[in-house]
């Protein structure tokens, strides 16, 4: 089980390149797209996935690149100019991950130091370095946004500056419609009032029930409910939800399936 998440700099793991030009997010960019795996080669023949993961490759407008192949996050600057695809700083999460999920994050590091040669056909995304292919879509297309209303969201991990914990016990949620929020603590049902403007949600006074709670269960409701108080941010980036405090702790949540 995940703990937490600690950033490590992972100094040496720079450099890769591949063919394709970078012209910004128009025709045959990278930059503000995030790309979904839908296939994986080794030698010719289907690569089998690591169980409900899929690779992710965030090409952010600022420059970073983001990647994922099931565990940790990969992280570092890009730049693409002159048809190479460049990476410097590098940084990985030091998450504990399972087998299979660990011996995939191996493979696409070094995929990612193979000097992979890439290329953008409409939302479709193809790396290839020496035998080995990553076929991606565009994550718009692959996986569009789920609703912020109607949707249960169950929460995933809590964020304390650098830090991501998982909740242990599972079971905590929120569900938005309209102007109620309505949810659960794990320990207690939690109901309110909540107005959006833009990209903030801001919420009212937060009503629960009376169950006592202790150690964690106390632990993970205070932090719920210091949460869900006055001004979010909020993003929704397909079946995730993020909610922002203004020093940037916070809450992140999963679409029920």
């Amino acid at each position: 089980m995940r703990t937490s998440m600690m950033v490590m700099a992972a100094a040496g793991l720079v450099v890769l390149t591949g063919c394709g030009d970078e012209s910004g997010a128009g025709a045959g960019g990278l930059s503000g797209k995030t790309y979904l795996s839908t296939a994986l080669t080794e030698n010719g023949a289907p690569k089998q996935v690591a169980p409900s993961t899929r690779i992710s490759l965030q090409f952010k407008d600022d420059g970073s690149l983001s990647a994922n192949a099931g565990c940790n996050s990969i992280g570092g600057k890009f730049s693409s100019g002159g048809g190479k695809l460049s990476v410097e700083d590098l940084n990985l999460t030091n998450m504990a991950c399972d087998g299979p999920r660990q011996q995939q994050e191996e493979w696409l590091l070094s995929v990612l130091n193979s000097k992979p040669a890439w290329k953008v056909d409409g939302d479709q995304l193809t790396i290839t370095a020496d035998q080995r292919v990553i076929v991606l879509q565009d994550r718009e297309t692959a996986q569009p946004d789920v609703a912020l209303d109607s949707t249960k969201w169950v929460l995933d991990s809590i964020v304390t500056g650098e830090t991501v914990s998982t909740p242990g016990n599972g079971g905590a949620f929120l569900k938005i419609n309209g102007d109620r929020v309505t949810g659960s603590t794990s320990c207690n049902e939690l109901q309110g009032v909540v107005a959006r403007t833009g990209d903030k949600l801001t919420f009212g006074s937060i009503g629960t029930t009376r169950r006592a709670c202790s150690g964690p269960a106390a632990e993970l409701e205070k932090r719920i409910l210091g949460t869900l108080n006055g001004e979010v941010s909020y993003t929704i980036d397909a079946d995730k939800l993020q909610l922002r405090s203004p020093t940037d702790d916070g809450l992140d949540f999963k679409a029920a399936g």
